[in-house]
């Protein structure tokens, strides 16, 4: 599901307006590979992400979302980074602040394909050669993929 019914709902209250949002980036690797997917809503590679539903835990949330969007299960084992006051605009107008929980996870099992709508493609990318995708990606890349145990705070850079 691309955007959760609770945040419907609040939308035809508060139309474009920014809502606040607690989120997460599942950074899931397979030996020396990422896998990534090519979101439907602006064709940029990025690690899964996704909105917590209403009182889920986040890590529950990580593994919820590799599920649903790529049809793989993982275990997620870490808390890497935090990140607070992520801007974005989506491409339907809607503004939103994210609070981003992001998670270095390990692939289980299953085969990656677009499990839903907002993934166009799905593909295990080597670490040493990533696509193209934005500096925030590519920090929470970063942190999860570091050998780090201490979680990193910070707070995103204005754009």
């Amino acid at each position: 599901m691309p955007v959760p019914d609770f945040i419907l709902e609040l939308r035809r209250h508060i139309g474009h307006a920014p809502l606040w949002l607690p989120a997460v980036t599942a950074v899931v690797r397979r030996d020396d590979e990422l896998l990534l997917v090519r979101r439907s809503d602006t064709g940029a590679w990025a690690p899964i992400t996704g909105i917590m539903d209403p009182g889920e835990e986040p890590a529950v949330t990580a593994a919820r979302e590799a599920l649903e969007e790529t049809g793989v299960r993982i275990r997620v084992d870490r808390l890497a980074a935090v990140t607070s006051g992520i801007e974005v605009t989506h491409v339907n107008g809607d503004e939103a602040v994210y609070l981003d929980h992001t998670f270095a996870c390990t692939w289980l099992d299953g085969d990656p394909y677009p499990a839903d709508d907002e993934s166009v493609e799905v593909a295990w990318w080597p670490t040493s050669a990533l696509p193209p995708m934005t500096p925030y990606l590519l920090d929470r890349i970063d942190a999860a993929l570091s050998d780090e145990t201490a979680t990193r705070f910070r707070r995103a850079p204005t754009v």
